[in-house]
């Protein structure tokens, strides 16, 4: 629907993708990886018809966004967001972010306050951070990174093909609460991406985001599936609420890392009863 320049690479635009939809107060929504804005479908029609304006972006390097190899840091990203909520002058925004994007709510947060925020949401939530650790032992090191950098640079595909199966929990759900047609649908999104943008990302795992929450004064929604294959509840959402314990905190019963997808009836409810009332 529109693009907005957030920089340069050589002589080329880096260009963000976004759609502006609807009427009311703004939802912003920020996708998980590697996936880009499509994969909020499930959640726009409910938005629309709730009464709100929602901005959905691809994130640079993913969907209809400039495929730069530059800029993949939550520094970078956070500011893409800023330039995103600056241009089309948003205020009184819920920024919403599911999984990556969770990481981009958090370090906006810290960079840029929350003066243009009514809410914050973190679905499947990367914060506080997802380093292994004593109290994090499902986490990730470096090693465990260049692990999937180097599936993703052999064969990013069949890698794509395999991470289907854990995003959704497939040998439970498949058939039953999510179709083959999605399936495919969301691999052929995930393959749409850039391969260095899909590649790059993992690194961005390791950051930490505590002094980034510290700065939420808000209301928050931290929404986590309890059978998360990917951030597990009890490293991840757990910990995302103890350090956020003013939060909302929701957790889907079943859910799988993308429960957006196949617990979309919950995973709206929710959202819309925060949105509605997020003290």
């Amino acid at each position: 629907m529109g693009t907005i320049t957030v920089g340069g690479e050589n002589s080329a635009p880096i260009q963000l993708y976004y759609e502006d939809q609807g009427a009311g107060q703004p939802v912003v929504l920020l996708s998980g990886w590697p996936f880009d804005a499509r994969s909020w479908e499930p959640q726009l029609h409910p938005l629309l018809e709730a009464g709100y304006r929602v901005i959905s972006v691809d994130r640079r390097g993913f969907g209809r966004s400039s495929g730069t190899t530059t800029g993949y840091d939550f520094d970078t990203l956070s500011g893409d967001v800023d330039t995103l909520l600056t241009t089309l002058d948003l205020n009184d925004v819920n920024l919403i972010g599911f999984s990556l994007g969770t990481g981009e709510v958090a370090r906006y947060v810290g960079r840029f306050g929350t003066s243009r925020l009514r809410s914050v949401a973190f679905l499947e939530s990367l914060t506080p951070s997802f380093v292994k650790s004593d109290d994090n032992p499902k986490g990730v090191d470096a090693a465990g990174v260049k692990g999937v950098q180097d599936a993703i640079a052999a064969d990013r595909f069949a890698w794509l093909t395999g991470m289907m199966d854990n995003f959704l929990n497939l040998d439970d759900y498949q058939g039953k609460l999510v179709s083959e047609d999605t399936v495919r649908w969301m691999w052929s999104t995930g393959a749409d991406s850039s391969p260095y943008a899909t590649w790059a990302c993992p690194q961005l795992w390791l950051e930490d985001f505590q002094s980034d929450l510290a700065r939420v004064d808000v209301p928050a929604l931290i929404m986590h599936g309890t059978a998360d294959r990917i951030l597990s509840i009890d490293g991840q959402g757990h910990r995302a609420h103890e350090a956020l314990p003013a939060a909302r905190y929701v957790e889907i019963d079943g859910g799988p890392h993308i429960n957006p997808v196949t617990h979309a009836p919950e995973v709206n409810r929710q959202l819309l009863d925060f949105l509605a009332n997020p003290a």
